[in-house]
This record gives structure tokens, C-alpha cells and sequence, in this order.
């Protein structure tokens, strides 16, 4: 049986690189590009949407590259291509991520093609869930699918410890309001009613008031975006991703991690919401390390819920990120 031809190969990397734009990413930054060049796809970071209040080590920007890197993998598995993946292949270039290439052909098993048929469908959450609970069952095969690239998603189920992570969140929201460097790094990120760019986060994306003992981030800054807050809203299921070392191919299995979680979740009617704030201070992020998590590092924190549909993210389109000369 023949291989794929060049025009073939091109096609079908182009197509998964559509599908990584639908990964998450923080405040919707999308802080990644991609190359397509002799039958590679090379993944990169773009550090020009880098936060550099926020994000000063680039971790949570390689977390996110690591999220699109996992849509990449998901759309050739499912359509029965092997990835044959390098992650950091030169040291030389820190901002080249990966590179990718087809690999074998093999028939598309049922696991990858329901992951991949979430991309599109996955939303990411900012307020508070319905009262339906996580089924026991989902929490373990999300536990699963974080395992399968060497990362641990821990369900946070005693009272306490939920109360520990919402204060901790609670604080770092409430220092970070009051720095300037963060609230304008915010406010790059925060679109108005009415606004069309295809990045940042939207203001139908999030609560006009918080619904949750769980601190939410201001994008609005007062000015009343947002939609109307639902009575009786829950916090849902606390489960946070952690890693045993906490190097830059941490952060990039992490993304993929993630990803894999939020799919299959996306799969079962669950949603997810992002609390990155307790980890971009490095005393609370130690604190969470070494009173909570066995010592090993934080890399998302996550509320687990049924929520009612959002409205569709916002995206940059394929050309804008899409280079073919390299």
C-alpha cells in the first residue's frame, strides 16, 4: 500500500493544526504558531503573547501549547495516522516546542476518535455549575486519561481541603486586583460586548458577579459585563493536575494532560473551570506543593460541573497562525 503523497501529508498536518486552534488556553491568549515545512508540522511558542505579569516563567503559556499539542495528536490518531512527536527537539531554539510527523498508518480506535470529537464541542467554563454531581466513575477515567502521559489529576474531596485551595484563590485574586502590571495584562485579555477579534476572553464568557466561593477574575473591572449569575449555582468537583518535577516538558505534558481530561469530560456533559491565580505566586504555589500535594507541583487548579452551554470561544484563524516557509 502506498504512502501518503507530500500534497496528501500537507493536508492532512494543515487539519490538525486547525484542530489545535481549539485548545485552551489561558485568559484565551493562544500564545502558540505553527510551521509546516517538508512533511513536519513544528509547534512553537509565541512569546509575544506571553504574560509576562502573570506567567514570568512561561509555564501556564506551555501548559496551553501543551493542550494544542494534544488536539494535534488526537486529530491524526483519529484519522488513522501514527504522530511520531518530538518535544523540544533543539536546544538551541527554546520557543520550538515540537515537531510532529506522520507516522505509520493504523486503524483509528473508538477512544481517539471520541476524544477528537470533542474538540470542537469542549467549552471552558467561569462560573458555577448545576447541582447534578460528577459521576464517581468519570473522576476515574479522568484520573486515567491524566496518567496515560505520566501526570496525576487528584479529585480534592474533603471539605477542607476544597476550603484551603478556595482561600488560597481568594487571596491571590484579591492581591492581584490591587498590581497595576496585573489588572493591565488583564485588560489586554478582557473584550467588550460587541468585540470580534478571535482571542481573549468575551464578555458573555464569564458571570456578571461571582456564583462560587471560588474568587473569579475581573475582567470586566466593574463596568457590569458578563451574564446574569444563576441562583443556586455549585462549585462543583475540585480536582487539581500535578507533575513530579517541574521542568519545561512538564508543563508541555501537563497541557496534553489536560487536554485529554477536559475531552473526555466534554464527552460525559462536563465542563471546566480554570483557577490559575493561587499559581502564579510562587509562595502559594509551594504551599499548595508541600501542604497538599505530597510535593508534587501544581500545574492547574479545576472545578469539575454540568453547566449550561457557552457560547463559542473566540479564535484566531489558521492563516494567522500558520507559517509555511519553516
Amino acid at each position: 500500500m502506498r504512502g501518503p503523497t507530500g500534497e496528501e501529508t500537507t493536508a492532512v498536518l494543515r487539519g490538525a493544526i486547525g484542530a489545535a486552534l481549539w485548545a485552551p488556553s489561558v485568559h484565551n491568549t493562544q500564545p502558540w504558531s505553527f510551521g509546516l515545512s517538508g512533511g513536519e508540522l513544528s509547534l512553537r511558542a509565541d512569546v509575544d503573547r506571553l504574560l509576562r505579569a502573570g506567567d514570568v516563567s512561561g509555564r501556564e503559556m506551555l501548559v496551553s501549547c501543551g493542550a494544542a499539542l494534544c488536539n494535534v495528536q488526537m486529530a491524526l490518531l483519529a484519522g488513522g495516522h501514527t504522530p511520531e512527536v518530538r518535544v523540544l527537539p533543539d536546544p538551541d531554539r527554546p520557543n520550538l516546542l515540537a515537531t510532529v510527523r506522520l507516522g505509520e498508518d493504523v486503524e483509528a480506535d473508538e477512544h481517539s476518535r471520541m476524544l477528537f470529537g470533542e474538540v470542537e464541542r469542549r467549552r471552558t467554563h467561569r462560573g458555577g455549575f448545576t447541582d447534578v454531581p460528577v459521576p464517581d466513575g468519570l473522576i476515574d477515567a479522568l484520573v486515567r486519561e491524566a496518567a496515560a502521559v505520566g501526570v496525576r489529576l487528584t479529585p480534592v474531596l474533603a471539605p477542607s481541603g476544597v476550603r484551603v485551595i478556595a482561600a488560597l484563590t481568594a487571596a491571590a485574586e484579591e492581591i492581584q486586583e490591587h498590581d497595576l502590571d496585573f489588572s493591565l495584562e488583564l485588560l489586554r485579555w478582557a473584550r467588550p460586548p460587541g468585540d470580534e477579534r478571535g482571542e481573549g476572553v468575551p464578555a458573555g464568557g464569564y458571570p456578571a458577579e461571582p456564583e462560587t466561593a471560588f474568587a473569579q477574575r475581573d475582567y470586566a473591572h466593574g463596568k457590569g459585563w458578563g451574564y446574569e449569575a444563576e441562583p443556586g449555582a455549585t462549585a462543583g468537583t475540585v480536582a487539581v493536575l500535578t507533575t513530579v518535577e517541574d521542568r519545561r516538558k512538564d508543563w508541555l505534558a501537563a497541557g496534553q494532560a489536560l487536554q485529554r481530561v477536559l475531552l473526555r469530560a466534554s464527552a460525559s456533559g462536563v465542563s471546566a473551570a480554570f483557577h490559575t491565580q493561587a499559581l502564579e505566586m510562587h509562595h502559594l504555589r509551594e504551599f499548595l506543593r508541600e501542604e497538599l500535594l505530597s510535593n508534587e507541583h501544581p500545574q492547574m487548579i479545576m472545578r469539575l460541573g454540568v453547566a449550561k452551554e457557552g457560547p463559542v470561544p473566540p479564535r484566531r484563524a489558521l492563516d494567522d497562525v500558520l507559517d509555511t516557509d519553516r
